[in-house]
């Protein structure tokens, strides 16, 4: 076995090399980082079905969005540990196809949460959110929101490449009626739907900050800003209500973490696509209990849902309000 990096957040590995039994099922999840809420909620939903059906859960986070190289690493401990099933958000859609592949090869049952792998079939089985529809869903409350008025958008992006990324984007752009990639692209459209700035944000406040301070370095008229995620949009926010614009301006994003249905009922963000990681990661467990109970493996794509949360209705455009937001959302309440 592969010594344990320091890149690794490693919170169940070390006990499951000496109390794992044959007849208990090793399921891991490896998720992209462990301070992001939505994967702090995966990680419970996780280990609460793993303790209601007699499972062992394994858990480990990359050091940062993008670590292909941990996860990689935590797969080759948790199959040296007996994980006969691994969950993973991957972090590299590409690059971690390798890792995966040796995996199966093995025996090894491979299901993506959240995020699909390049090509998607290179998993078993994906339960995810439909992020095309939740972007679609976003792009089209903000459509009707603007009220006619000519659209100057900004969009703070994932990173280059990314399926989930390019999936909420042009889905977005779908929804508004501007010209946008099908669900399989992952390239991001944009120059065709005249968006006039777009930053990579990588999910993060400060470079959602950033990425907005340089859009409106770009084009002081932005009035319409699709975010990545709700930090990414906390971001954007700062850096609008800086310059004085934060009345001008109207944030669409995704996730549905209770921070972001907190802002989207302050008033900080106009709407929010909301996802559900607790039921992604419950499914993925169930799945690997049947695996080594029966032998059989799921396979496909399962939509685990997506419900658009926004701060007022509005026509033609279905929508919860905040109060059903926080009763489903994720992270501290």
């Amino acid at each position: 076995m592969k010594k344990i990096v320091p890149a690794l957040i490693f919170s169940t590995l070390a006990l499951a090399l000496g109390t794992a039994t044959a007849a208990e099922p090793v399921i891991g999840l490896i998720t992209k980082t462990e301070s992001n809420p939505f994967f702090v909620k995966m990680k419970e939903g996780a280990e609460a079905e793993g303790k209601k059906l007699g499972a062992k859960v394994l858990s480990a986070a990359g050091k940062i969005d993008g670590d292909n190289a941990g996860q990689v690493t935590a797969m080759e401990n948790m199959i040296a540990a007996g994980a006969k099933t691994i969950l993973i958000t991957p972090s590299d859609a590409k690059a971690i196809i390798p890792a995966i592949r040796k995996a199966q090869a093995q025996g090894v049952m491979v299901i993506a949460l959240d995020s699909p792998t390049d090509p998607a079939s290179a998993v078993d089985a994906l339960f995810a959110t439909d992020n095309y529809k939740a972007g679609v869903l976003i792009g089209q409350y903000a459509k009707v929101a603007m009220a006619g008025k000519k659209p100057v958008i900004a969009t703070l992006d994932l990173f280059p490449g990314h399926p989930v990324g390019a999936q909420r984007h042009n889905g977005f752009l779908k929804g508004f009626g501007l010209t946008a990639p099908d669900a399989k692209s992952n390239e991001l459209g944009g120059a065709a739907a005249g968006v006039v700035c777009m930053a990579d944000s990588f999910g993060d406040a400060a470079k959602g900050q950033t990425g907005m301070e340089n859009c409106l370095q770009k084009n002081p008229g932005i009035n319409l800003v699709y975010t990545i995620n709700e930090p990414a949009a906390a971001g954007a926010y700062k850096a609008l209500k800086a310059a004085g614009k934060e009345k001008d301006v109207i944030i669409v994003s995704v996730d549905g973490g209770c921070a972001g249905i907190k802002d989207v009922a302050a008033g900080v963000i106009t709407a929010t696509s909301q996802q559900y990681p607790l039921k992604m990661a419950a499914m993925g467990v169930a799945a690997g209990v049947e695996y080594a109970k029966t032998g059989k493996k799921v396979s496909g794509y399962t939509d685990t849902g997506v419900t658009l949360i926004a701060g007022k209705a509005v026509a033609g455009v279905d929508s919860k309000d905040t109060q059903v937001g926080m009763d489903l959302c994720w992270g501290n309440k």
